[in-house]
């Protein structure tokens, strides 16, 4: 009794998963090349080729990608700027609430809020301006919360 051959690649189909590892996944590579992702899987691990030209074709695009990401932050791109800080830097932001000791323990779910909004809060309370409250209005059309 035998089973089936193993599946084998084209040069073709080699350079063919290099691009496109760019742009789909493992799974979407598979269906392209008209097998199944463990199979796919199984040939990476036996042909370290392959394996090499799926990977380098992901960092090609990912190197490409937080080039353009730096390039933006460097420009002032803000979102940018923090998005890579959180994720490279290891910056992450806090924003304590005091509550005074006579009032009962409470939690205020902020999780919710965009992280614009809670920058606009923390500036207002930075300047000195916030008095007991802040006032906030949310917009039910996107669920975003902001102040008036």
């Amino acid at each position: 009794m035998t089973g089936r051959p193993p599946v084998t690649v084209t040069d073709a189909q080699r350079a063919e998963v290099e691009t496109l590892a760019a742009v789909l996944n493992a799974e979407q590579i598979a269906d392209f090349l008209g097998i199944g992702r463990t199979t796919f899987f199984a040939l990476m691990n036996r042909d370290p080729d392959l394996s090499e030209r799926y990977k380098r074709g992901k960092a090609r695009t990912v190197g490409a990608v937080a080039q353009s990401l730096v390039t933006k932050a460097r420009a002032g791109n803000v979102t940018a700027m923090i998005f890579y800080l959180k994720t490279q830097g290891g910056w992450r932001e806090t924003l304590e609430v005091a509550t005074p000791a006579s009032l009962p323990e409470s939690t205020l779910d902020l999780t919710r809020l965009s992280d614009e909004t809670l920058r606009e809060m923390l500036a207002i309370c930075e300047r000195g301006q916030a008095a007991d409250t802040i006032e906030l209005e949310k917009d039910r059309a996107n669920d975003h919360w902001s102040i008036p």
